[in-house]
C-alpha cells in the first residue's frame, strides 16, 4: 500500500513531494483520533490527471494532482520533470484563461481529471533572468563546489549508498565474517570516493560586458553571460525579455546584437540554447543524468528544510570528495541570487512570524498550510541567524554600541538582533555573572519553543536561536518592534514582570487574559511579587518573564528561562556563605527544575486525586453496581499511562476523557502549579503573605525531593531492568535524562547510584560526559576571545593534554610564529596548559558542576576515539579522518579499562588502535610528534539549539492511526498513518530529523501488520534522512540501521540484512567502544539470520560473541547468559559439535537451577535437553568412530549432516527471532524441536518436546526487549 505511494520522479523535488501523494486532507479526527468511515473514502477521490501541453518537444506531458494542492506547487512538480527542465519562467492556463499561482487547484474554474492546461512561457525580468541562470548553472552541473561559512565539509552526507552495495555478492562466508575485536576504523564513516559526474560544459559565467548600459536595458537586453563549451569554445550570450541568444560580443569589442547564421543560435531556454551551441552537449547531459540517478534520491536532494548534520570526521582535503574546483560564478553567487543591491533575501522576520501566527487554523487544511508555513520559516530563519552568528563570532560585523565592552556589544544583521550570552552588562551580577548569562540563554530559547508549541492565541514570541562558537554563545532574536524605542521619563519600557532588574515590577492589565493561559499550560501558579518599596503586584508568571507591548500592538513575552521554580534543595547543599568564595561552589543559582519533571509530578498527582475522588464516590454510592465503577476506575488508569507515556500531553482530551469516565468527578477542582519566584528573593510583607509563600516553597521542595528520591533511582532501576534501551553516548544519555525529568548537573548522582555490572556501563558513560562537558567549558575559556586563524592550534592542543598525552607526555602549542606576531594583544594562556594542569580544571570542573570527585587516574581510563567524538560533536569540530595515535608503545600493556579490576573488551582495542598509527599519520611539524597537529582541525561548525516547535497535526494522526490500529480498525489506521506520513514530507519537507523519527515509527507498525516491503521501504529511508539531518554517526542512525536489518531480514534477505547489522557495529565501535549492552540482542538476531541463511557454523560464531559479551556485561551467572547458552548448546548441536552443545546446555542448566529453582520451566526445559545431549553423545560417538573408518577407507567426504535436515534447522532458532519482534506461531518451533532431537537421536524421537516458546522468552526477552 505504502510501497506504490511515491513514483521516482514526484520525489525529484526537495520540497514539493506532494505531486503523487494525494494530500489526504480530507480526513477529519474527532477529539479521541478516531475516523469516521465516509472521510476517508472521500480521500481516494483526490488524485487525478492532467495534461499539459507544452510549447516544444514533447509537446504534452501528464501528471497527477490533487486537488487541494496550490497552483505553484503544481508547477514546481512541472518543472521537475526531465521533458520540462528547460522552463523555468512561464504561467498556465486553463481554456486560454491564465491561472493564478497562489489558488488551490480545486478553485480553478472547470478544472477535473483529464482537463488540459497549457504552458506558456513568459517574457524574462532582470530577476526571472538571474534564477533561470542558477537553475541552468545546478541543473547541467556546472556549478562547482561551494564554501559554505554554516554547514561545513561535507554537510548532509549520507554512507547508505557505499554501504548498501558493498552487499553485492557475497557468499555465505563474507556475508557473516566479521572482526569482533578489530579497533574501532575512523574511515567507516567516510564516504567511498566516486568517480567525478561527466561534464557537459566547462563554464557558464557573468560576462565582464555584465550589466546592460541604459540604452539597451531600454531595448530590453537584462544579463551579459560567458559560455565556454565542452568543445573549448567561447560564446558571448545576451540574455533577453525574449530569451537567450548568441551575440556578436568579443572579450574586447562590445556588439551584443544577434550574430548572423551560422553561428546565431536563439531560444527562450539557456538549456535548449547549449544543445543548440555544443554538439556534444545533449549526450554528455543525458549522461550526467543516469549518473545522479545512480544515487538514492533522498541521498542527493537539497536541503531546505533543515540544516544538514555536519559529520566530525572528515576526509583529508586532497581527497576527491572535497576538492576545490575553480568556477568564476562562484563569487557572483550573491549577485545572481540577491540582485544589485542586494535586497532580494532581506526579511523582516519578526513581522513574518507574527504574521504566520495569525493565520487562520480552523480546518485542517488551514492547519496544515500555517505549521508548514511555519516550518519552513523556522528553518530559513535559523539558516539566516547562524550565519549572521558566526560572522558576529569573527568579528565581522559593526556593533551598534561600539564604545561598550566586548561581551555587551549588541548587533543588527539580515534583521536578526545578536547579543553575547554573557552577563556584559551586570544583569546577573547575584546569580552567577557569565555562568548564570550562558544557562538563561539556553532555558529561554527552550522557554520559547515551549510557548510556540503551545501557540497561544495572541501571545507573540521573538524567534529565538542560540549559536554556540568557538567558546562564544551568541543569541539571535527577531527584532520585537518597539524593543529599541527611547522611552519618555517614567515610562517603563517593559509592561508586565520586573523592569531593570527586580526593582521595579510593572503589572499591565492588559498581558493578564494571555498570561494566565500560558502558566495554566506550564503549570505556573498566580503569585504576589514585592517590588523594592515593598508594594504588592499579583503576577501570572514568574516575576523574570517579562510583557512588552510592541508598537504593533501586539502582545510579546520575553525571557522565558524561568518557567519552573529552581532546584532549592541543589542550591542549599551547594552554595556557601557571601563571605566564604568556594571555588568549588555551583557557578551560578540558575538551577532550575526541568519542565519535564513538573509534568510527571502533576500526572503523579492527578492519578492520586482521581483515585482519591474514586474512592470517595464509591462510598457515597453503594448502591450502584460494582462493575460499573471497576470499569471507571480502569479507564481512569488507562487515560493516565497513555498521558505519561506522550511527551507532551494533550490536556483537554485527557480531561475529557476522564469526565466521560467519571461523569461525577469534576475535574476543575484538580489544581497542580508551582510558583517559580520562592526562594529567589521574595519579601512577603504581611503574615497570611509569609504563611502563603512557605506553603509554595513546600511545593517546590517536594518537587525537588520527588526528582531526587523517585526520578534518579527511577530512571537507573530501569536502565538496570532493561526497561529502558541503553544509552549510546552522551546525547542519547542526555535525552533519556531530560525526558525524565532530570538535570544533566546530576550525572554525579546516577554515577553514585551505578551499582552492578550492568551499570558500570552506565557508569563510565556519565563519567565520560562529565568529562566532555567539562572540557568543553575549559576549552571555551580559552577559545571565547581567540583570534580565528590561532584557534585551530589552540584546539590540537588542548585535544593532545586531553588524549594525547601517553603518546607524547609534554605537548608544546604548534603556535604559526607569524600568525602571533600579528595578534600582540591575543591572550595565548592555552600555550601553558600542560596534561597534567588540564587534568586539574576538568576534575575542579566536575566537582564543580556535577560534584562527582573523578579518581585519581581517570584520564588512563576514557575511552580516546569515543570522548573525542563526543568533545567534537559538542564544539562543532570538524577533523581529519585518520587512526589517530593515542598511546605510544604498541607493545605495553593498557591499563584494564574499568573499574575494580572489572576489565573489558576495551583494553584489547586500544593496543589494536596503537599498532595501526602510521608514522605518516603521526608526522607533524613540531620535533616530538603529537597526536593531533593543527592542520588536523579542518573547521568549526556551530553548534545551533533553535525554538522550532513541532507539528501538531502530523502527530496527531500518527497518534490517531496507531490507535486505531490498537483497536482493529486496520482500514481506517492505515489510512491515518499514510495521512500522517504526508503530513511530515508536507511541514517538513523530506529532508528534516521528525520525518526520519515517522518514517521510522511507521515502518515498525507496517513491519507488525505484514507490511513488509513498505517497513523496509520507509526504513531505508529512515536510516538517510536520519544521516543527513542527525549525523552518520549518531544513535538514531545506528538504531535505524538495526531495525532495517530486522526488516530486510524479515522479507528474506537476510545477506543484505547482515551487511546492515555489521555497518551499525561499525558505528558502535566508534560511538560506544566494545560491548554495548544493547549489542548481545544485535549478535544474537544476526546469529539467527545467518541459520535462516543455513550458515551454522558461521551462526555459531555470531552466538559465542553475543555470549561473551552478556558474560562480560551482565555476569556469567545472569539469566541473560543461560538464554543465550540454550541457544548457543542448540546451535552447536547444528554444528556436529555434540560435546560441546553438552558442556553449555550443563552450564546453562545449572544457572536456572540456581537462579530460578528446579519447578521453573526453564529449568525443567534444559533438563529434557540436558538428557537427550547426553543419551546421544555417546551414540553419536561410536556411529562417528565407524563412520570415520569407513570414510577413510572410501576416501569420500560426506557432506555435514545437518544438511540432511534439509533447512529444518533453520527454524530452530525462530524463537530467537522474539527479539526480532516477529510474531512466531508455536507450532513451528515446536516441530523444529522435534526434527532437532530426530536427528540427534537419529530415529524417531520417542518424547513429545515441551513447548519450547514458553522456555526462550522467560530470560530472552529481558535481553531482547531493546532490540526494535
Amino acid at each position: 500500500m505504502m510501497a506504490e505511494k511515491k513514483e521516482p520522479e514526484s520525489q525529484l523535488s526537495g520540497q514539493e513531494a506532494e505531486t503523487l501523494n494525494g494530500q489526504a486532507d480530507d480526513i477529519k479526527t474527532d477529539s479521541n483520533g478516531q475516523t469516521t468511515e465516509e472521510d476517508v473514502e472521500e480521500v481516494g477521490d483526490a488524485l487525478y490527471p492532467l495534461t499539459i501541453h507544452l510549447p516544444h518537444e514533447p509537446n504534452e506531458i501528464h501528471v497527477m494532482v490533487s486537488s487541494q494542492e496550490q497552483v505553484h506547487e503544481l508547477r514546481q512538480s512541472i518543472i521537475e520533470l526531465p521533458a520540462a527542465f528547460q522552463y523555468s519562467c512561464f504561467h498556465l492556463e486553463h481554456a486560454s484563461e491564465r491561472i493564478n499561482d497562489f489558488i488551490q487547484i480545486s478553485d480553478v474554474n472547470g478544472l477535473g481529471p483529464d482537463s488540459e492546461i497549457r504552458l506558456v512561457e513568459d517574457p524574462y525580468t532582470e530577476k526571472e533572468a538571474r534564477i533561470h541562470v542558477i537553475r541552468i548553472r545546478d541543473l547541467v552541473g556546472a556549478a562547482g563546489d561551494r564554501t559554505d561559512t554554516l554547514h561545513g565539509v561535507l554537510p548532509g552526507v549520507s554512507l547508505f549508498d557505499s554501504v548498501t552495495t558493498s552487499s553485492k555478492d557475497a557468499d555465505n562466508v563474507q556475508a557473516s565474517a566479521y572482526d569482533f575485536d578489530a579497533p574501532a576504523k575512523p574511515s567507516t564513516l567516510i564516504p567511498e570516493e566516486e568517480e567525478p559526474a561527466p561534464k557537459t560544459v566547462k563554464s557558464i559565467a557573468l560576462s565582464p560586458w555584465n550589466p546592460p548600459p541604459y540604452y539597451l536595458r531600454q531595448k530590453g537586453h537584462l544579463l551579459y553571460l560567458l559560455i565556454t563549451t565542452n568543445e573549448g569554445e567561447q560564446h558571448q550570450i545576451t540574455s533577453h525579455v525574449g530569451g537567450f541568444y548568441v551575440n556578436k560580443s568579443s572579450n574586447s569589442k562590445f556588439d551584443p546584437s544577434p550574430r548572423a547564421a551560422p553561428k546565431g543560435h536563439s531560444a527562450h531556454s539557456l538549456l535548449t540554447l547549449l544543445g543548440d551551441i555544443s554538439p556534444s552537449f545533449a549526450e554528455s547531459f543525458d549522461q550526467l543524468l543516469q549518473y545522479n540517478n545512480r544515487k538514492d534520491p533522498l541521498a542527493t536532494f537539497q536541503m531546505t528544510n533543515a540544516i544538514p548534520a555536519a559529520p566530525w570526521l572528515v576526509p583529508s582535503q586532497s581527497s576527491s570528495l572535497c576538492a576545490h574546483t575553480s568556477d568564476i560564478t562562484r563569487t557572483q553567487e550573491g549577485y545572481l541570487i540577491s540582485g544589485v543591491d542586494n535586497t532580494d533575501t532581506l526579511r523582516d522576520w519578526n513581522e513574518e512570524f507574527q504574521s504566520a501566527r495569525e493565520l487562520p487554523k480552523e480546518t485542517v487544511q488551514d492547519r496544515v498550510f500555517r505549521e508548514r508555513f511555519i516550518s519552513k520559516l523556522f528553518a530559513d530563519y535559523a539558516d539566516a541567524a547562524t550565519r549572521g552568528a558566526i560572522l558576529v563570532a569573527r568579528g565581522e560585523v559593526t556593533p551598534l554600541n561600539p564604545t561598550e565592552g566586548r561581551d555587551a556589544q549588541i548587533f543588527v544583521y539580515n534583521n536578526v538582533f545578536f547579543s553575547f550570552g554573557a552577563d556584559g552588562v551586570g544583569t546577573f551580577t547575584s546569580e552567577g555573572g557569565d555562568d548564570a548569562a550562558r544557562v538563561a540563554t539556553g532555558k529561554d530559547v527552550n522557554g520559547v519553543r515551549m510557548v510556540n508549541q503551545l501557540d497561544i492565541d495572541g501571545l507573540y514570541s521573538p524567534a529565538t536561536v542560540v549559536v554556540d562558537y568557538l567558546g562564544k554563545r551568541i543569541v539571535g532574536q527577531t527584532v520585537v518592534p518597539g524593543i529599541f524605542k527611547q522611552r519618555e521619563p517614567g515610562e517603563n519600557s517593559i509592561e508586565y514582570g520586573a523592569v531593570e532588574g527586580k526593582e521595579i515590577v510593572a503589572a499591565d492589565e492588559r498581558f493578564v487574559a494571555t498570561f494566565e493561559k500560558l502558566s495554566k499550560a506550564l503549570k505556573v501558579k498566580k503569585h504576589p511579587v514585592w517590588d523594592k518599596d515593598g508594594k504588592r503586584f499579583d503576577l501570572e508568571a514568574s516575576v523574570e518573564t517579562k510583557g512588552l507591548m510592541g508598537t504593533d500592538g501586539r502582545k510579546y513575552v520575553l525571557d522565558l528561562y524561568r518557567v519552573t521554580p529552581l532546584d532549592v534543595l541543589w542550591l542549599e547543599e551547594n552554595s556557601s556563605t557571601e563571605g566564604e568564595k568556594n571555588e568549588l561552589e555551583y557557578p551560578h543559582r540558575m538551577t532550575v527544575l526541568r519542565p519535564e519533571l513538573v509534568e510527571l509530578i502533576r500526572n503523579q498527582k492527578w492519578t492520586e486525586w482521581v483515585n482519591k475522588e474514586l474512592a470517595r464516590l464509591k462510598q457515597q454510592s453503594q448502591s450502584k453496581p460494582k462493575e460499573e465503577e471497576v470499569g471507571k476506575k480502569e479507564e481512569s488508569s488507562s487515560t493516565e499511562e497513555k498521558d505519561v507515556d506522550e511527551d507532551k500531553p494533550k490536556e483537554s482530551n485527557e480531561e475529557n476523557a476522564t469526565i466521560e469516565a467519571e461523569d461525577r468527578i469534576d475535574a476543575s477542582e484538580f489544581h497542580f502549579a508551582l510558583n517559580p519566584d520562592v526562594y529567589s528573593g521574595q519579601v512577603p510583607q504581611t503574615d497570611a503573605e509569609k504563611e502563603e509563600l512557605a506553603a509554595d516553597e513546600e511545593d517546590v521542595r517536594n518537587a525537588c525531593k520527588y526528582l531526587r528520591e523517585s526520578a534518579i533511582p527511577d530512571f537507573v532501576n530501569d536502565i538496570k531492568a532493561s526497561d529502558l534501551p541503553f544509552p549510546m553516548d552522551g546525547l542519547s544519555l542526555t535525552k533519556m535524562m531530560h525526558k525524565r525529568g532530570i538535570n544533566m548537573r546530576y550525572l554525579g548522582k546516577v554515577v553514585s547510584l551505578c551499582e552492578g555490572p550492568r551499570l558500570l556501563r552506565l557508569q563510565e558513560l556519565c563519567l565520560q560526559e562529565m568529562i566532555s562537558r567539562a572540557f568543553k567549558h575549559v576549552a571555551g575559556n580559552y577559545l571565547r576571545y581567540l583570534p580565528i586563524p590561532l584557534t585551530s592550534a589552540c584546539i590540537a592542543h588542548l585535544l593532545n593534554c586531553l588524549l594525547g598525552s601517553s603518546f607524547n607526555s609534554k605537548p608544546s602549542a604548534d603556535i604559526d610564529e607569524s600568525l602571533k606576531a600579528l595578534y600582540p594583544e591575543a591572550d595565548l594562556a592555552f600555550a601553558d596548559v600542560t596534561p597534567e594542569s588540564l587534568r586539574k580544571e576538568i576534575e575542579a570542573e566536575a566537582v564543580r558542576r556535577f560534584k562527582c570527585t573523578l579518581d585519581s587516574d581517570w584520564y588512563s581510563q576514557v575511552k580516546h576515539l569515543q570522548l573525542l567524538r563526543e568533545v567534537s560533536l559538542k564544539l562543532g569540530l570538524q577533523l581529519q579522518a585518520k587512526n589517530f595515535q593515542f598511546t605510544s608503545d604498541s607493545t605495553a600493556p593498557v591499563t584494564t579499562n574499568g573499574v575494580n579490576g572489572h576489565a573489558n573488551g576495551d583494553g584489547k582495542k586500544k593496543k589494536k588502535k596503537a599498532r595501526d598509527g602510521s608514522p605518516a599519520s603521526v608526522a607533524s611539524s613540531v620535533g616530538t610528534p603529537s597526536t593531533f597537529t593543527p592542520d588536523d582541525v579542518i573547521n568549526i561548525v556551530p553548534v545551533i539549539k533553535d525554538s522550532a516547535p513541532k507539528s501538531a497535526i502530523s502527530e496527531e494522526a500518527l497518534e490517531g492511526g496507531r490507535h486505531s490500529i490498537m483497536q482493529n480498525n486496520r482500514k481506517i489506521g492505515q489510512e491515518l498513518l499514510l495521512e500522517s506520513l504526508t503530513l511530515h514530507e508536507q511541514i517538513y519537507g523530506i529532508l528534516h530529523p521528525e520525518v526520519a523519527r515517522a518514517y521510522s515509527s511507521l515502518a515498525q507498525i507496517y513491519y507488525q501488520l505484514e507490511e513488509k516491503e513498505a517497513a523496509v521501504d520507509l526504513a531505508r529511508k529512515a536510516v538517510i534522512v536520519s544521516e543527513r539531518t542527525i549525523g552518520v554517526d549518531s544513535a538514531e542512525t545506528l538504531l535505524y540501521y538495526l531495525n532495517l536489518g530486522l526488516y530486510v531480514h524479515g522479507s528474506g534477505d537476510s545477506k543484505t540484512a547482515l551487511v546492515y547489522v555489521k555497518h551499525a557495529l561499525d558505528l558502535w565501535k566508534i560511538i560506544y567502544g566494545s560491548d554495548h549492552p544493547d549489542s548481545i540482542t544485535t549478535l544474537n538476531n544476526a546469529a539467527v539470520m545467518l541459520q535462516h541463511m543455513q550458515a551454522y557454523h558461521e551462526s555459531r560464531i555470531w552466538f559465542e560473541q553475543a555470549l561473551a559479551v552478556c558474560e562480560r556485561v551482565m555476569g556469567k551467572q545472569s539469566l541473560q547468559a543461560a538464554s543465550l547458552l540454550f541457544q548457543l548448546a542448540q546451535a552447536l548441536a547444528l554444528d556436529n559439535e555434540s560435546k560441546a552443545a553438552l558442556g553449555k546446555m550443563r552450564e546453562c542448566y545449572n544457572i536456572f537451577l540456581h537462579q530460578l529453582g528446579p519447578d521453573n520451566n526453564n529449568t525443567k526445559e534444559a533438563e529434557m535437553w540436558l538428557e537427550q545431549l547426553t543419551q546421544n553423545a555417546v551414540a553419536i560417538a561410536k556411529r562417528d568412530k565407524d563412520t570415520q573408518a569407513r570414510r577413510l577407507r572410501a576416501g569420500i567426504r560426506f557432506p555435514p549432516r545437518n544438511v540432511a535436515l534439509g533447512g529444518g534447522g533453520g527454524s530452530v532458532a525462530q524463537p530467537a527471532a522474539a527479539a526480532l519482534s516477529q510474531p512466531a506461531s508455536d507450532k513451528p518451533d515446536a516441530r523444529s524441536i522435534d526434527d532437532l532431537i530426530k536427528f540427534i537421536e537419529g530415529n524417531t524421537a520417542q518424547k513429545k518436546s515441551t513447548k519450547k516458546r514458553t522456555a526462550r522468552s522467560g530470560p530472552k526477552t529481558r535481553v531482547g526487549a531493546t532490540a526494535a
